[in-house]
């Protein structure tokens, strides 16, 4: 672990050219195998487990000692559940419903005989249930789109069999809705692995109840690999981190990847999950609150006047090439200077926030997304600015982006997202 990447003001971080920061082989690979618990439910752009693992490594190397760990954007959960398994309390957030859901599902440990009574009293009613009629309670056209009219009848009646025989917000309704949510693309008409929205014409539909087996059998042996015997406390919320003021305690280390500008793309992505568990009617609307996203009439003149002078560059260079994108990144640059200035009022004195974040392009434009967070934890009163940069091996999302900054599977086009920085800053 390279200690030498350590900025203490603004002007420092301004000169410094983020492409030659060297790879840190530290940050790159973990010492111990992934959780399978961490892959029960696809996820776009999830971090590897072992960063987290690493960044309390970090944190104790320079004399902190974690108790509590906080998520702003927690995602599907991994730093929830590298917490536990390191006996630390968590406590994370994230807008996504579909997110939380996942991330409460990994973060609890299940009585494996009383998931199998589950299961079997599920089949039961599941195929006691009639087939008739049931797929026209299903008006969404978005369900009718994605979805032959047989599966949607099927996915009807699993759902049904699952809040008839689960208790009401236990944590076994939780689980067996997640492993509902994971099938809904395989059962759909969805392109696999499609980093967008797309039908697959020639796609082979596997029955849903197949489908939801295989995945209970997963998840099933995905519990009974954890080992986790300490009592720490989790703590998970469905919010958007600029609604948060303060939490209940003052946690040593905040651990967490802020969306790369696009975060719209997720709830895209977990379109079919956010209608059929009736998170949204529209969709949609869950962009509009998402970080980044233009929910208000503020013009892109009044966006600027709050950047910091990186994130001002940034987006005049931007506005010559698309005045829209422009108002974006604005947008976006303002509400993690937020974030910023969030993370420093929660943490303890001598606590550590790090974060996990990567650049992208717009229409040739750099979008130094990491510089500019720099900049933004020292404008909130962070002190000691490490800085480091790791190699991107795993993650679900495409790294190509078009000239337009959409994802792409062109591999001529630049490769955008083939490595990330980690920051991390120290409150003194």
């Amino acid at each position: 672990m390279n200690m030498n990447n350590t900025y203490t003001n603004a002007e420092e971080i301004k000169k410094l050219n983020f492409e030659t920061i060297p790879i840190d082989e530290f940050w790159n690979v973990g010492n111990e195998k992934e959780l399978k618990m961490h892959r029960i439910h696809s996820y776009p752009a999830k971090f590897p487990a072992f960063i987290t693992t690493k960044a309390i490594g970090y944190a104790k190397n320079v004399g902190v000692q974690p108790l509590w760990i906080a998520d702003f954007f927690c995602g599907c959960g991994t730093v929830a559940l590298e917490a536990k398994r390191n006996g630390i309390n968590f406590w994370g957030s994230d807008i996504n419903p579909v997110a939380t859901m996942i991330a409460r599902t990994k973060s609890l440990k299940y009585n494996d005989k009383l998931l199998n009574d589950f299961f079997i009293k599920i089949r039961i009613q599941f195929k006691r249930t009639k087939k008739a009629g049931l797929y026209k309670c299903i008006k969404d056209e978005r369900i009718n789109y994605w979805f032959k009219k047989g599966q949607i009848g099927d996915l009807y009646r699993l759902k049904n069999a699952i809040k008839e025989v689960t208790p009401s917000s236990s944590k076994y309704r939780i689980f067996f809705l997640c492993a509902f949510s994971n099938i809904l693309k395989p059962a759909s008409k969805w392109l696999a692995k499609s980093i967008k929205p797309q039908i697959d014409p020639n796609k082979k539909i596997v029955r849903v109840w197949k489908l939801f087996e295989k995945q209970f059998i997963v998840m099933q042996t995905a519990n009974k690999e954890l080992n986790i015997e300490n009592h720490s406390k989790t703590i998970i919320t469905t919010r958007n981190a600029l609604n948060i003021e303060k939490i209940e305690f003052k946690p040593e280390m905040i651990i967490t990847s802020p969306p790369y500008v696009t975060s719209y793309e997720y709830a895209d992505l977990h379109q079919l999950s956010t209608l059929w568990l009736d998170y949204a009617k529209d969709y949609r609307k869950l962009r509009s609150r998402t970080i980044g996203s233009v929910r208000h009439k503020v013009t892109l003149e009044e966006e600027k006047k709050h950047l910091n002078l990186i994130g001002l560059e940034i987006v005049e260079k931007l506005n010559m090439a698309d005045k829209s994108k422009a108002k974006l990144v604005a947008r976006y640059y303002n509400d993690m200077q937020q974030i910023a200035k969030k993370s420093y009022k929660i943490l303890k004195t001598e606590g550590l926030s790090v974060y996990v974040i990567g650049n992208t392009e717009y229409k040739k434009v750099r979008i130094d997304n990491a510089k500019h967070l720099a900049t933004s934890l020292i404008d909130a009163g962070f002190e000691n600015v490490y800085i480091t940069k790791r190699k991107i091996t795993n993650k679900i999302l495409t790294p190509y982006r078009d000239e337009n900054g959409c994802f792409t599977t062109d591999k001529t086009i630049r490769k955008i997202y083939n490595e990330e920085f980690i920051i991390i800053g120290r409150k003194k």
